[in-house]
């Protein structure tokens, strides 16, 4: 592993057996990585890093500005989200498997005596996970139909950087665990985002006024989704 200094910015590379360049910036405080190929020169990664200073910019902005919440307790009358809306958490114990129900403005966690703060949080988690799973699976019937395209497989899982993402070749697309608690129109917004790629990979002009016929409101809901506050996470790097 080696870095590179452009000015007060210090870009980490890794250099591995892959085809193309890779650059991330990673919250909470904007560290920027980049894998590269293992035989591409370090000059010629330095040049692409300068090629994309802007860039690298504009994105820790975006993160240091991003609203965080405050590390969660698990514990009753805590503040929990789901699908845009503020729930109380109300934690009941009981002597039987965990699980979670949605109760007017209420969260209610049903756990075992001596549950920890981190096994509620899995369980919580995991409720969050099956909920999502449900709501994509729904937004994905619907947009396969209207774009007249096919999703082969679909996946929730935890992204620092990132609401969703894709394979295209493999038509798999995966989703931030984190839009359970978003505004359901702004899942939509990452799913119909996603497979768009299926037909344009880069985001240019064409991707654009793709995205403007499927979902005209898109701007809104990305400057929505982007202004709301995220998860505190405990970053290791």
């Amino acid at each position: 592993m080696s870095e590179i200094h452009l000015g007060d910015i210090i870009v980490e590379v890794t250099q591995k057996d892959i085809k193309n360049v890779h650059l991330s910036v990673y919250p909470p405080y904007g560290k920027v990585k980049i894998a590269a190929p293992e035989r591409m020169e370090l000059e010629t990664i330095r040049i692409y890093a300068i090629s994309k200073l802007s860039w690298i910019k504009k994105q820790q902005a975006k993160i240091v500005a991003q609203k965080r919440e405050a590390p969660r307790e698990y514990i009753t009358n805590e503040s929990h989200y789901f699908q845009g809306k503020r729930y109380l958490l109300k934690v009941i114990t009981h002597k039987a498997a965990p699980f979670v129900k949605q109760k007017h403005n209420h969260l209610e966690l049903y756990i075992r005596p001596e549950t920890t703060t981190e096994k509620r949080k899995e369980i919580l988690e995991e409720w969050y996970r099956s909920q999502l799973k449900t709501t994509v699976a729904s937004y994905i019937n619907k947009w396969e139909k209207i774009m007249n395209s096919a999703v082969a497989e679909v996946g929730i899982k935890k992204m620092k950087t990132k609401w969703g993402t894709c394979n295209i070749e493999a038509k798999r697309i995966w989703i931030n665990l984190e839009l359970a608690k978003k505004p359901k129109e702004c899942l939509e917004y990452i799913v119909v985002h996603e497979m768009v790629h299926f037909f344009e990979r880069n985001h240019n002009s064409r991707f654009v006024a793709l995205m403007d016929n499927y979902l005209p409101n898109w701007r809104e809901l990305k400057i929505e989704l982007n202004r709301l506050p995220v998860s505190h996470i405990d970053w290791e790097y």
